[in-house]
């Protein structure tokens, strides 16, 4: 049980931190001064969501691009994604180690 837990609230903090970074992008896109996410982007809240997501996980399919100043957050988003998720990988394979020695 304590493994399961452990994977579904690993995995909820990670949706909560691509939401955070997501609704980031959003507002900063609103104010137009730090630049704009370019290729099929459509200004929606969805859509900085799932580009945030594609940035998170180092996925990039490469759809939506940012631009200006933006560009700095979604490198620090994808070096934090990439360390929180090893991260998170570590610690549950820890936690399995505990379960199967017992």
């Amino acid at each position: 049980m304590r493994v399961i837990i452990g994977v579904f609230g690993t995995i909820c903090a990670h949706i909560i931190e691509v939401w955070v970074f997501g609704l980031a992008f959003y507002l900063m896109i609103s104010y137009k001064d730090f630049g704009t996410l370019q290729g099929s982007f459509d200004g929606s809240l969805t859509d900085a969501v799932y580009f945030s997501f594609t940035n998170y996980t180092t996925l990039g399919y490469g759809d939506i691009e940012p631009g200006g100043q933006l560009r700095f957050l979604a490198g620090m988003e994808a070096i934090t994604g990439l360390s929180l998720i090893t991260w998170s990988a570590s610690f549950m394979f820890m936690e399995m180690m505990k379960f199967w020695e017992e």
